[in-house]
C-alpha cells in the first residue's frame, strides 16, 4: 500500500510537470508557425514575424520560470512572494496567449477594475493559473459555431475585501455531472486531457489562502470564479501573507 501510494504521488507530480511544461512549448511551435506564415506572405509582414518572435521568446522564458518554480519546490526553498496588481497579470497573460486567441478566432473583453487592492502571490504561479483558465476557455470554444466565440474576463473588489476575477466564455458548458468532479486530479473530459490542470490552479490558489470555483454561465459556456485575499498593512509595514505578517499574528492558543 505504501508503494502504490508512492506511485501514485509520483505519477501526479510527473504528469502536473508535463502539463504546466506542455503549455509554453505548444504556445512556441504555435508563435513558430505564425511566424513561418507571415513570412510566406507576398511581401512577408515583418511586423507580424516579429511580434511572433517575441512570442516565441517570452514563452522560452515562461517555460524556464515554471522549470525553476518545480526546482524551488522540491527543494523547499523559500517562497518567491511579490506584490501585485492582478490586472497587470491579466494584461500579460492576454498578451502571452493573444496567438492562440487568434488561431481560434476569439474575441476577448476585458472589464477591469481600477484602484484593486493588491496581493501577494508568486508572480509566475498566479501567471499559471490565469493561463490555464484562458486555455480552457477557448478549448471549451472550439466546436462553436452558431454563436460568436467570446472570452470575458473581469476583475473586481470581493465582498471579503479580496480580490475577485472571473473568466467566462461562450461555450459549450459544464455538465452537472462532470461540476463536482472538475478539480479532481486526472478527471478531464476533453479528447487528450491529462485532467491536472484545474487540479494544479486549485491547489496553487488555495496555498494564498483563496479560493476557485465553477459555474454555469448564463445562457451557456462556464465561468470560473477566483478570490485571493488582499494584503493588509499591519504595524511595523507587515503585510497579511508575508513572513513578517505571519510572526506578527497572534497566537489562536
Amino acid at each position: 500500500m505504501a508503494s502504490a501510494s508512492r506511485l501514485t504521488r509520483l505519477a501526479k507530480i510527473a504528469a502536473s510537470i508535463a502539463h504546466e511544461i506542455n503549455q509554453p512549448l505548444a504556445a512556441i511551435v504555435a508563435n513558430g508557425s505564425a511566424a513561418s506564415r507571415w513570412l510566406a506572405n507576398k511581401p512577408p509582414d515583418l511586423e507580424e514575424v516579429q511580434a511572433a518572435l517575441n512570442g516565441v521568446i517570452m514563452e522560452g522564458h515562461r517555460a524556464s520560470q515554471v522549470i525553476a518554480s518545480i526546482r524551488a519546490m522540491f527543494k523547499e526553498a523559500p517562497e518567491n512572494k511579490t506584490t501585485l496588481d492582478v490586472n497587470d497579470i491579466i494584461r500579460e497573460v492576454v498578451t502571452f496567449t493573444r496567438s492562440e486567441i487568434q488561431r481560434r478566432r476569439v474575441t476577448v473583453q476585458t472589464e477591469l477594475a481600477e484602484m484593486l487592492p493588491q496581493i501577494c502571490v508568486d508572480r509566475v504561479q498566479l501567471q499559471q493559473v490565469i493561463r490555464n483558465l484562458i486555455m480552457n476557455a477557448l478549448e471549451a470554444m472550439d466546436d462553436v459555431t452558431d454563436r460568436p466565440r467570446v472570452l470575458t474576463i473581469k476583475s473586481t473588489i470581493h465582498g471579503s475585501g479580496g480580490v475577485l476575477v472571473t473568466v467566462s466564455d461562450s461555450g459549450i458548458g459544464i455538465a452537472a455531472k462532470d461540476m463536482q468532479h472538475l478539480f479532481d486530479s486526472f478527471f478531464t473530459t476533453k479528447r487528450h486531457g491529462m485532467g491536472m490542470g484545474l487540479a494544479i490552479c486549485r491547489s496553487i490558489v488555495e496555498s494564498y489562502d483563496g479560493s476557485l470555483t465553477a459555474s454555469s454561465g448564463q445562457p451557456y459556456g462556464a465561468v470560473f470564479h477566483m478570490v485571493l485575499p488582499a494584503v493588509v498593512s499591519l504595524p511595523g509595514n507587515g503585510k497579511i501573507g508575508s513572513p513578517e505578517a505571519r510572526e506578527a499574528r497572534p497566537s489562536s492558543h
